[in-house]
């Protein structure tokens, strides 16, 4: 009887990578922990109708005229964009507020590498991070397919959070999977050796010191939480809904 070859699971450690993979009939997992995919997450996960992810400040501002009952946010090194009604904390989306909305993002990095998937042709995409962890999990197993594990990182340079969060993933279901990749293997042993204490370990992440001199801990803390907002973030015809 032959053996049942396995789909593989890649690890994106930046956005400058992207284009090294080949993003065919594969589901890529958009990961910017702190904070546009906790964000994206918790909104939904409060009832908003959809996230629309937009990839500049302008088309922000313009789509959240175009769609009723819309909630136009976002942020530029950790910091309200003037402009937009709303940062990128997802504290500021609770259900009394979000619910029934559509919000409209733009972020310095995860917007961004959701919008250069696209262009590159990748036609299955959720947004994941510790908040929705087990609901990206049971996704990815239950489709079978090849994933690609894309990290935003800060400004296309490597980081921290999102690295570990790859790897929290490998190391769930990375028996699932043929994993011959490196960057995989680095992210989940960086997991793996810190899981204990998640936000000790996300502490020491330059993001972490950034967002936290805008008096941002208390997002931080939240951002590296398992499963306090776990919904399916899918991408579908130009936005995020929960399918």
């Amino acid at each position: 009887m032959e053996k049942m070859q396995k789909p593989t699971l890649h690890t994106v450690l930046s956005p400058r990578l992207l284009d090294l993979y080949d993003l065919t009939d594969t589901i890529v997992v958009i990961i910017d922990v702190f904070r546009a995919t906790s964000t994206i997450a918790t909104a939904l996960y409060n009832g908003a109708i959809q996230v629309i992810p937009v990839p500049d400040v302008e088309t922000c501002i313009q789509r959240g005229k175009e769609i009723p009952n819309s909630v136009t946010a976002g942020e530029r090194d950790g910091k309200v964009i003037p402009g937009l009604q709303f940062g990128n904390s997802p504290a500021e989306y609770t259900r009394d507020f979000i619910e029934g909305k559509t919000l409209v993002l733009t972020t310095t990095n995860g917007t961004k590498l959701l919008n250069m998937a696209l262009q590159m042709g990748a036609s299955d995409i959720i947004t994941g991070s510790f908040p929705n962890i087990s609901a990206v999990t049971d996704y990815l197993l239950a489709s079978k397919k090849n994933v690609i594990l894309g990290c935003s990182g800060w400004k296309n340079k490597v980081n921290l959070e999102d690295s570990v969060f790859a790897g929290a993933i490998a190391s769930r279901i990375g028996e699932h999977y043929d994993i011959l990749c490196d960057s995989t293997l680095m992210a989940q042993t960086v997991y793996e050796n810190n899981k204990h204490d998640l936000p000790a370990l996300a502490k020491k992440a330059t993001h972490w010191h950034r967002l936290a001199n805008y008096g941002l801990s208390y997002d931080l803390e939240y951002c590296v939480s398992e499963d306090v907002a776990n919904v399916l973030c899918h991408y579908q015809d130009g936005k995020l809904v929960v399918p």
